[in-house]
């Protein structure tokens, strides 16, 4: 299985991930997406779109401190995560 230095749905580092990353089906660690977005093999939110999920790591490094026009650069990237790239190459979400 690959390993990703961030989680593949939100960008976090996964090494920030408190649980280390999600849980896979089996119950084993996901190297893909952090524990916040991924639980038991599936998404916690399986409908987000990929700008709802922008929206919720601005707000959320917001609440850490970064001031929101700093934060809102981070999400600029999401479309080249796995979770994001097939949608954002389709031009949905």
């Amino acid at each position: 299985m690959a390993t990703s230095s961030k989680c593949q749905s939100c960008g976090m580092p996964l090494k920030a991930d408190p649980n280390g990353g999600g849980s896979n089906a089996d119950g084993s660690l996901s190297r893909e997406y952090c524990s916040y977005c991924y639980v038991n093999g599936a998404f916690v939110n399986p409908d987000m779109s990929m700008a709802e999920m922008k929206a919720l790591v601005v707000e959320k490094l917001w609440e850490r401190g970064f001031p929101r026009i700093v934060a809102s650069f981070f999400p600029s990237g999401l479309g080249r995560l796995k979770r994001w790239k097939q949608t954002h190459e389709s031009g949905q979400g």
